[in-house]
């Protein structure tokens, strides 16, 4: 397949870059600068996506786009930095989309991501694709940002939104929260009840893989391992797989001072579980936390 991929230099993206050459397939990236971490066989296009369409020829004859691009959300919120987060993915998802109906030939998929954040925080309730959205800010930004997405399925093309949890894996959230317990001094976050919906992310990658090539993988997707697991056992397992203790809860009123708004997203609970996949026939290759992090942790690079 000829396969257009915007954020293709972050954590996710560069991880699939390298499957998607593996498999066969060509690959244009899209993105806001070169970068020489990109393989050299990836065709590379500049675009912003906030201010414009992308160039038409990045998008020319491609078989399927996979769009992971986004401003990060894990960090300490400004009013700027909120009306990044939501143009980088609202905006330069309609863009995206308005360049792909202009295209001859357009792709039969659209992969688009998205997050368990639509869901906002919703105590022990079991999640699935069919559940109501939150309505708070990173739930509304989500909300518009598949309706942007979704625009594409009027012009013929497929529309996958992947809802992420946390991906684990070598880079991305799983390193930030490494050093702490490495001391021995990680724990629970607050009180450690709140459901912590992950997924490997080589199941992420295959998940992505399988949406390519499977016509009834459509519309929302819990992009979720089946057993989603607590706090206060989430951090107990990476402890445990780091053979340390995990003694030291960080308190909610330290998240507020370091995070502000945003410490609500980290304490959030969300309980999704992935039921589109599984009814599609999607098969796990990690949906115990432990096997995850063991293998993971294992390789000793993370």
């Amino acid at each position: 397949m000829k396969i257009a991929l915007t954020g293709a230099t972050g954590f996710l993206g560069s991880h699939l870059t390298r499957k998607l050459l593996e498999d066969g397939h060509a690959v244009r990236a899209l993105v806001r600068r070169r970068d020489n971490r990109i393989p050299s066989a990836v065709q590379v296009f500049e675009w912003d996506s906030v201010q414009g369409e992308p160039p038409p020829e990045s998008l020319e004859g491609a078989d399927a786009v996979i769009h992971l691009a986004g401003e990060p959300v894990a960090r300490r919120w400004t009013p700027e930095l909120k009306r990044l987060i939501r143009a980088s993915r609202m905006d330069g998802t309609r863009h995206l989309v308005n360049a792909l109906s202009t295209q001859t030939r357009r792709p039969r998929v659209l992969i688009c991501a998205s997050a368990v954040g639509i869901y906002g925080s919703r105590g022990d309730e079991v999640l699935t694709e069919a559940s109501a959205p939150g309505d708070d800010f990173l739930a509304r930004v989500v909300v518009d940002w598949e309706k942007s997405a979704a625009l594409a399925e009027a012009l013929g093309v497929r529309v996958v939104r992947l809802r992420l949890g946390v991906v684990l894996g070598q880079g991305g959230a799983l390193t930030k929260m490494l050093p702490p317990f490495r001391f021995g001094v990680g724990g629970r976050i607050g009180s450690g009840r709140q459901w912590m919906s992950w997924i490997h992310i080589e199941d992420v990658i295959r998940l992505i893989r399988f949406a390519l090539e499977n016509d009834a993988m459509a519309g929302p997707v819990n992009t979720t391992a089946p057993e989603p697991v607590i706090n206060a056992e989430f951090t107990r397992e990476l402890a445990s797989a780091l053979h340390r203790p995990a003694l030291f809860p960080v308190p909610r009123f330290a998240l507020k001072m370091i995070f502000g708004e945003m410490a609500e997203v980290i304490i959030a609970s969300q309980r999704a579980v992935p039921e589109v996949a599984s009814k599609v026939g999607y098969d796990f290759k990690f949906s115990e936390l432990r096997l995850a992090l063991h293998q993971i942790l294992d390789r000793g690079v993370v």
